[in-house]
This record gives structure tokens, sequence and C-alpha cells, in this order.
């Protein structure tokens, strides 16, 4: 009985479907025609409004180097110019500089150059010649307690030759103050550097010996 059951479900089901699949081919509608692919569309140009024109107001100027372009009715005579000794005197001495008076005295004069910085002696540069030699004193206490040596300095010499300032390299201390002494007495002819005297730096030595 469930077989003939499910066999008749089974009949019943096809036929339903073949019913839908076979109906459709049996109308007699008329289909639509598919479109052109060479359809033609009309297009309606959008109109814009076309903005007034503009005009822009030109006011003449005049030339003032122009020549009239009426005749004058006369001529008038020419003013007199002012003469130069009824113009306000000049001070040579007052300086305008942004409307502000400045007078020559208060401006101040200018500063000395600066001093040259030394160079030292070597290369092109010659150690000069010594023209005033003044030998140390020995000290009385150096002599006593039979203290020699060499006393090594560096002099500045100026410009002049004179020698400006002096410091101690090699110290020997009882020796020291007296080889200083000398060494400030000491003259030197002056050191050009391109044709110009320039202040120098050089190393000097005091040979203290017993006798």
């Amino acid at each position: 009985m469930r077989t003939a059951t499910l066999a008749l479900s089974i009949v019943v089901h096809v036929i339903g479907v073949c019913a839908l699949i076979i109906a459709p081919l049996f109308a007699m509608d008329t289909l639509p025609d598919p479109r052109s692919a060479m359809e033609f569309i009309r297009v309606v140009p959008l109109e814009i409004p076309t903005p007034p024109s503009l005009r822009l107001a030109r006011t003449p100027v005049a030339n003032p180097d122009a020549a009239p372009l009426e005749a004058p009715q006369g001529i008038r005579p020419e003013e007199p110019a002012e003469h130069p000794s009824d113009a306000d005197p000049v001070d040579d001495s007052v300086i305008t500089f942004g409307g502000v008076g400045l007078s020559i005295l208060d401006v101040p004069p200018p500063s000395p150059p600066q001093p040259a910085a030394p160079v030292r002696v070597g290369g092109e540069i010659r150690p000069p010649q010594k023209v005033t030699d003044v030998a140390p004193s020995y000290p009385p206490i150096a002599r006593a307690a039979h203290v020699e040596g060499i006393v090594i300095l560096e002099a500045v010499i100026g410009e002049d030759g004179a020698v400006r300032d002096v410091r101690v390299l090699r110290s020997i201390p009882l020796l020291n103050d007296a080889a200083i002494e000398a060494v400030r007495q000491w003259r030197f002819t002056p050191t050009l550097l391109n044709g110009q005297p320039v202040p120098i730096v050089m190393t000097v030595t005091v040979a203290f010996k017993l006798r």
C-alpha cells in the first residue's frame, strides 16, 4: 500500500513539473522586440544663460605734461624766485638723520685700531738682529749657592724692536728675575712682513756661568 502511494506521488510531481515547463511554450502572446544597438536617443542641450557683458568705466586721467587743447587767454608773469639770502642758513656742523639733527661735535671719534697680534719667528719670518745687549747681573744669593745654568725665555718684540713682554719657559728660580730684567732692556731691528713692521714672538736664552 505504501509503495503504491509513493509511486503515485512521484508521478503526480513529475506531471506538475512538466506542465510548468511546457505551458509557456504554447503561450500566444507577442514577445517584445529587443532594443537595437543603433537606437537613436535624442539629447536636448541645456541652455546656459549668457552673462551680461561687463564694461569697465574708464575715467579719463589728465596728463599734466600734455599740450592744452584750448589756447590760453593770456600769459601769466613768472613768480620771482626766492633770493638765496632769504633762505635759512645751513649749519654744516649739524647732520640730519631720520629727522633727528646730530651735531658733528656729538659724534664720538673712531676707536683707535687694535694692535696686530704678534707672529712667531720661523719660515719666511727671520729672527731680528740684536742692536742693544745688556748682560744680566749675577744675583749674590745664586753666586753664593754656586747656581749656574741657562734660563730660556719667550719674548714679545714690538714693531719698533723694543721688548714688550717676557715669560719664562725654562726656569732656574734663583736666576729668573735677573734674566727677565736683562732681556727687557734688549733692543732689536724691526721685523718686516710684506714691507710693514710687525710684532713677533721669539725664544731667547740667558746663560749664567760662574768664573
